[in-house]
């Protein structure tokens, strides 16, 4: 059971839109509607006197901030700062008035006039234009002794393939679109603002607004939904906050559904050329995978989609490239499993046209170049089970019926195919701190400045400090999102248990020495100069037992409390990721095409399991968004202008609960104790990976068809 499930059952959970404070006012963004060029007027006369305008900022009235030092996945110029337009629906102005509908209505009143330049926003156009990214090697090799190049390797394999993969411009579509509420106290500021972590908002507003750090304190216990574009700052953030403090009232702003599409960031567009070369045994020999991905012009982030390939298969001839299209659309950013989830969908598909040429049950071409070290550089996997998973998966699923003929299953007017997809992503274990306070009433409070965006990160810090300090979970209280509290890791990277997980255990400890040590030392205690220790919540010495909210009761002692720190992983001796493997069942509509996910089982190795039921649905969310990722979601943006076309929830088509069958989840649970003593490894973004392969993989299975091209329609099976 989620720990939070009550409050947010019920409504009473505050997320940073729930903010209404005094003398609240309400900002709303001006967007540009060319997509490349410069503001040369904006008439703002009629906007300055609508019903309840208390003031309009543009770039020729702005609200003054500062350049941020450096890119956190967003871009680096602060908005309304100058007239330079790099994409369509950038900020361009914030109104602020009495009520949101006064805001809105008065931005629309707004004129403005541009001189246009030509737009750059066709990906497919750019691909022949491509170039190497602006960070880091274009290329990655690792050739077996003696093998000159990846196409020498290639050419000696004596079964070879070659495809390309595309997958287009993906947009997150949380549930909460972003909000920010600012108030100011003098010279220190109070934020409550949807983000990944409470300290990369107090870093970049900062940094933006050109004040202390130690002046801001950002609060944000809930998140509604945060697949990677609530870890940057976007406009709406900086301008909320500035505009708070030169009207000298709290301000809110809530970005629009069609603003979250373009004021904050977007999963890029990419292009993959896979090569592989195997044995007529199918031992790969050669892969080569070369990757293109958009970027926008106002940042510096892409996406590596290639990288995937040295890290899943065993081959002596790996080789990556990376080159990057730079278009005049909204920030490119980090969105789940960024690189992989597309990377996956290539890597995936290619290998199931290797496994139809050899004539190979693809789930027996996984298992025979299943590596059992790094591909790229040897080391040891700290923990792998893969095969395992492969093995269990298999017999769960049914995978010995699949008919390896595609095409060859009806089942009234749908044609049935069976797919499977290995799932992976990469564990690490970042540094952090948590606090543990126990009171006076026995309860236990968790706290640090980590971030629940749904994921269930609350519910894992109650069950971890409910199992050290042996009290039920119902007697603990994590409280997140609190830039006052230690700092603990934000929720990215699939970081966030692996992380904190240790550290509320140690801090938990810590919490029991120091009650003993203020029941040892107290003269008041009945444990006074006694050998104690703490057992299931209690304090123990000599026969006599006593709840630790009944000693602190009796010395009228309101809490203690302690923190404690977990250290980064610095091992570089293995290699650390989750492992799984996707089992589909997909019908195609005999006569209209239609694609349906039937059936789904997903096996994941993926360290110590501490909270099965948070950690069934982060799967089950992955999976529902790689399903998404594979048949439905695509931006469409205009070419000659950069518009996102479909830029709401009408027309840009997520998942919903018809589209989604039972999605089957088994844990093999083997703790990854050379990560941490807790042994957790990441799910997060390990549920995407591989998932879109597995449905178009089971698409051809089911039809004959090789979709090659992201998202799988009906217009492309007919």
């Amino acid at each position: 059971m989620r720990v939070d499930g009550r409050l947010k059952a019920t409504g009473a959970a505050a997320y940073a839109g729930d903010h209404h404070l005094d003398r609240l006012a309400y900002g709303y963004l001006v967007t540009s509607t060319i997509g490349r060029g410069t503001i040369t007027a904006m008439d703002t006369g009629a906007a300055e006197r609508a019903p309840g305008v208390l003031a309009v900022y543009t770039p020729f009235n702005p609200l003054k901030l500062f350049r941020y030092a450096k890119e956190e996945n967003a871009e680096l110029t602060p908005p309304i700062q100058d007239t330079s337009v790099r994409y369509y629906g950038q900020a361009i102005g914030v109104v602020v008035a009495e009520t949101f509908e006064q805001a809105r209505d008065a931005a629309a009143l707004i004129q403005t006039r541009y001189a246009a330049e030509p737009v750059r926003a066709s990906f497919k156009d750019g691909i022949q234009d491509a170039t190497p990214p602006p960070s880091g090697s274009p290329t990655t090799d690792v050739l077996a002794p003696g093998v000159g190049s990846i196409d020498e390797a290639l050419a000696a394999s004596e079964v070879r393939i070659t495809a390309t993969y595309t997958a287009p411009s993906n947009s997150h579509a949380a549930m909460e679109p972003h909000p920010t509420t600012a108030t100011w106290n003098g010279d220190h500021l109070t934020i409550y603002t949807a983000t990944q972590g409470a300290m990369l908002a107090v870093a970049r507003l900062s940094e933006t607004l050109g004040i202390d750090a130690a002046k801001i304190h950002v609060i944000n216990p809930h998140v509604g939904g945060g697949f990677g574009n609530k870890w940057g700052m976007w406009a709406h953030t900086p301008l909320t906050a500035a505009a708070a403090r030169a009207l000298g009232r709290p301000v809110k702003t809530i970005l629009t559904r069609e603003q979250t599409f373009t004021v904050v960031g977007h999963r890029p567009a990419s292009s993959q050329t896979v090569s592989l070369g195997a044995t007529r045994a199918g031992v790969l020999t050669a892969v080569k995978n070369d990757g293109i991905s958009s970027k926008s012009a106002s940042n510096g982030f892409f996406e590596s989609v290639a990288n995937l390939t040295m890290s899943l298969y065993g081959s002596a001839n790996l080789h990556t490239g990376r080159k990057v299209v730079t278009l005049d659309v909204p920030v490119t950013t980090i969105m789940r499993a960024p690189g992989e989830a597309n990377g996956s969908f290539a890597l995936e598909s290619a290998l199931d046209e290797l496994a139809e040429k050899l004539g190979m049950d693809p789930l027996e071409l996984r298992r025979k170049n299943d590596s059992p070290v790094v591909p790229s550089s040897g080391l040891p996997w700290s923990s792998k089970h893969l095969d395992e998973c492969y093995r269990v998966g298999a017999e769960e699923f049914g995978w010995s019926r699949r008919n390896p003929r595609p095409g060859a299953v009806l089942d009234g007017d749908w044609r049935v195919g069976l797919g499977v997809a290995t799932a992976t992503y990469g564990a690490s274990r970042g540094q952090a701190s948590i606090k543990v306070r126990l009171a006076a009433d026995g309860t236990a409070t968790v706290s640090g400045t980590g971030a629940d965006l749904g994921t269930g990160q609350s519910t894992v810090w109650a069950r971890l400090a409910a199992a050290s300090l042996g009290i039920p979970v119902r007697r603990v209280r994590a409280e997140l999102g609190d830039s006052a509290s230690p700092v603990a890791a934000n929720a990215g990277g699939s970081g966030s248990t692996s992380a904190n997980g240790p550290a509320v255990q140690l801090a938990a400890d810590a919490a029991m020495t120091e009650m003993i040590r203020v029941a040892v030392t107290d003269e008041r205690s009945p444990f006074h100069g006694k050998a104690t220790r703490f057992e299931d919540g209690r304090l123990v010495a000599d026969g006599l037992t006593m709840s630790f909210g009944d000693l602190l009761t009796r010395l009228d002692v309101p809490g203690v409390e302690a923190t404690a720190t977990s250290p980064r992983n610095q091992d570089r001796t293995r290699g650390f990721r989750s492992f799984g493997v996707h089992f589909c069942e997909v019908r195609v509509n005999r006569w209209t095409g239609e694609p349906r996910v039937s059936r789904w089982l997903t096996v994941a190795d993926a360290g110590r399991i501490v909270s099965a039921d948070t950690a069934r649905s982060q799967i089950i969310g992955g999976v529902v968004m790689g399903i998404g990722h594979a048949l439905l979601e695509e931006t469409k943006i205009e070419p000659t202008t950069g518009r996102f076309a479909n830029a709401n929830l009408a027309d840009y088509l997520v998942p919903v609960n018809a589209d989604i069958p039972d999605i089957g989840v088994r844990f093999l649970d083997h703790p990854d104790t050379a990560l941490s003593p807790l042994g957790a490894r990441g799910i997060g973004e390990f549920g995407i990976v591989g998932a879109a392969g597995a449905v178009a993989n089971a698409v051809f299975n089911a039809t004959g068809r090789r979709v090659r091209d992201l998202p799988i329609t009906l217009d492309k099976l007919l």
